[in-house]
This record gives C-alpha cells, structure tokens and sequence, in this order.
C-alpha cells in the first residue's frame, strides 16, 4: 500500500477500501433480503365482542389483499366473519428495498469520507504545517537571534516552503480574516449592542 507523510495510507487507496466495503455491504444486504419482501398486505382489526384489535400482515397478491385471504386464523367463527371483516381496514403495501440499500450506502460513504476530513484536520494538517513552516521559522529565529550563519541551502528550503505553501498560506490567511470578522461582530453585537446592517 502507498504512502504519504510518514506512514499514511493515500487517498485512492482508502477509497477504493471505502469502495470494496461498500460492495462487500451490498452483497450482504442481498442475502439478508431475500428473507423479507417488498410487498405485503396488511390489515388492522379493531376489537369485537370478547375478541382484541390485531393487526395482521401477509405476503400476498394485490386482488387478494383483503380479510378473508389475510385474517389467519380467523378469530371469529360463523355469521360474525362478514361483520368482523368489515371493521378491519386492509392496505397493499409495497418498498423498494433496492432503493433502500443504495441510501443507506451513499450515507454510509459520506459519512466515512466526513470521517476521514475530520482525522485529516485533527491529524494530517498539524503535521503539513509543522514540515512546511517549520524551515522558514527556524531561519526566522536565527535571524532575530543575531547569528548570522547561513545554512548552506537556506535560499532554496525557503522557495520550496513558499511554493508548496502558497495555497495554504492563502487558505490559513481567509481563515483568520474570517475569525477576525466574527471576533469584530461579536464585539458590535455583544459589547456596543449594534447589530451590523
């Protein structure tokens, strides 16, 4: 497996790990479907005489999605059995457990692609920053210091921090812009109590 900074696996190989783990849950999801189905009857029947509400469910064909197909056993017995399935109430029911599948794996990967953006800011950036600001600050603190040995290839660290780092130079400079602008309205809001039009 390929590496970058230091011992962390690349991003086109953790996503085709997300990718491989994703196939490997949708076959999953279809083995464990074929014990369910995407179509039912069901219906609900409220109390009568001595008898409690019930609801009943049964895999079955639409025309025959009613109580004399679906009520089994039929608690009632004789003349009862008409009146009895007229207070129940039968649906036809259908899902598409496909279509179910793939939400849950489209919010399963982003999720884990959010995952990883969280283990990136909290682990990865530091890092960058510390290898990328690092030289230029060290020759910085020499400078102030008043020891004026140069370090024999200083001119060409500093170019190449300065080019590696110019977009997050420009990316770390809106990003304090935009603290200093919330700090400002807090300020206004809280402190002078002027809401900013």
């Amino acid at each position: 497996m390929a590496t970058l900074w230091g011992g962390l696996p690349r991003l086109d190989s953790l996503l085709s790990l997300c990718l491989a783990l994703s196939v490997l849950l949708l076959a999953q999801l279809s083995d464990a479907a074929k014990n369910f189905e995407d179509v039912r009857c069901k219906c609900i029947c409220p109390p009568y005489k001595e008898n409690s509400g019930h609801i009943y469910n049964k895999n079955i064909s639409q025309k025959d999605c009613d109580c004399l197909h679906v009520v089994e056993p039929m608690p009632v017995r004789g003349p009862d059995v008409e009146a009895y399935c007229l207070r129940c109430e039968c649906k036809y029911e259908e899902r598409s457990s496909v279509t179910i599948k793939v939400t849950i794996i489209i919010y399963l990967s982003i999720l884990g692609l959010l995952l990883l953006y969280m283990v990136y800011l909290t682990l990865v950036e530091p890092i960058l920053k510390r290898r990328l600001f690092g030289h230029s600050q060290l020759i910085q603190s020499d400078d102030d210091i008043g020891d004026h040995q140069p370090f024999a290839n200083a001119h060409d660290v500093l170019a190449r921090s300065r080019s590696r780092a110019n977009v997050l130079n420009k990316v770390e400079y809106a990003q304090q812009r935009w603290k200093l602008q919330v700090q400002e309205q807090r300020k206004s809001v809280f402190d002078r109590h002027v809401v900013l039009s």
